[in-house]
């Protein structure tokens, strides 16, 4: 195991951060898979299953059986982990610019595909490789002016030449889901089984430039850009695991999902043994575009009559929104069928609040499809 510090722009003097990775098996292998947690940084189940996976990385490397690079992150986001304000956690966005910490990441596909056109030919390995170093190049030369930027560059520089990437969130109140992109569901979905998904989300662009769409988005608008000239892999794939719930981080949860990511792993090709049987996929992938953020039209307390993992009805009721001054009780109803996958841990509602998402299967949003 190698274990690296890089270091983050610091904001003022004395307040220095850094970025932990840990590099598991061969270099040179020519694979990588990137793994990291809690880039919303009040979401801690991904940190437990980090810290069990790299429990596991080591004995596997001491026993040889790695087969290629795997990198761990267990702390992608040290700003917004320091981030607590009277006792409460604010992870999900910087306090200085109020910006999303999985948002904004670079966009480089333009300056990598002006890099590289010159140099591609018919050979898609030698295109792969061409694509990877020059972004690599590009990544190096971004100059970073604040301490969110740097932090999103170190990460983003860490990940760029991977294979696979996986990005371990969690929602509210959630059952395990995840989001990844339709020309990747094929590979995606024994991790899907392995993981016991109750939901599978599928989008190409969900706009935002999150994570995980920095690299399949680079990938993709470059085959669209050389389509018919040059043969382009699929350099990189990248899965965004919410698992479960903001609450769900305990020894059982985290070790059963570590045991899923290995056995995933093994399935892939990288950690040598094999895998166990892949189970029943439980829920089919969906479009991004289908699902419903379901929205309360008045504020209130919040009470829920639908749990995450039940199916729901069209026009089924999922809450009530209850006026303690009034006493009016205002239900809340789905519009479409669906999977209600995620809700708020709020249980006082404001109005035009989004209260819970719902997978539905037929596509009818279009545009930015992300929570903010």
């Amino acid at each position: 195991m190698r274990h690296h510090t890089h270091d983050i722009l610091a904001p003022l003097p004395g307040t220095a951060r850094q970025i932990h990775s840990f590099h598991y098996g061969p270099e040179s292998s020519g694979r990588k898979v990137y793994i990291q947690a809690s880039l919303h940084a009040d979401e801690l189940p991904g940190m437990l299953v980090a810290w069990y996976i790299k429990q596991r990385l080591a004995e596997l490397e001491t026993a040889g059986r790695l087969l290629g690079e795997i990198v761990v992150v267990p702390v992608a986001n040290p700003i917004g982990l320091e981030q607590v304000l009277m006792d409460i956690p604010l992870g999900r966005y910087e306090l200085e610019s109020g910006q999303n910490f999985n948002r904004r990441f670079v966009d480089l596909s333009q300056q990598v595909g002006d890099d590289v056109e010159a140099q591609l030919g018919d050979n898609p390995q030698r295109n792969l490789e061409l694509i990877r170093s020059s972004l690599r190049v590009a990544l190096g030369t971004q100059i970073a002016s604040t301490q969110l930027q740097s932090q999103r560059l170190t990460l983003q520089t860490l990940a760029c030449d991977a294979d696979m990437v996986l990005d371990l969130h969690c929602d509210f109140e959630a059952v395990e889901h995840l989001y990844t992109t339709p020309e990747a569901w094929p590979l995606v979905e024994p991790l899907s089984r392995y993981l016991g998904a109750q939901a599978s989300l599928l989008a190409t662009d969900s706009g935002g430039q999150s994570f995980d769409e920095c690299f399949t988005l680079l990938w993709w608008q470059l085959q669209q850009r050389f389509d018919g000239r040059f043969e382009i892999p699929m350099g990189s794939f990248s899965v965004t695991l919410e698992l479960r719930g903001q609450g769900d981080v305990n020894h059982s949860l985290a070790s059963r999902d570590c045991q899923a990511l290995i056995s995933y792993m093994m399935h892939f090709g990288i950690i040598a043994g094999d895998p166990t049987p892949q189970p029943q996929l439980l829920y089919p992938a969906t479009p991004l575009a289908a699902v419903e953020p379901v929205e309360t039209p008045v504020g209130g307390l919040l009470v829920f009559c639908a749990l995450p993992g039940e199916y729901l009805e069209a026009g089924q009721q999922i809450a009530e929104i209850i006026d303690p001054i009034t006493d009016l009780v205002t239900p809340i109803h789905t519009l479409n069928p669906g999977l209600l996958y995620a809700r708020s841990l709020r249980r006082m509602a404001t109005a035009g609040m989004v209260i819970a998402h719902v997978a539905g299967t037929e596509a009818y949003r279009s545009g930015y499809l992300l929570s903010p």
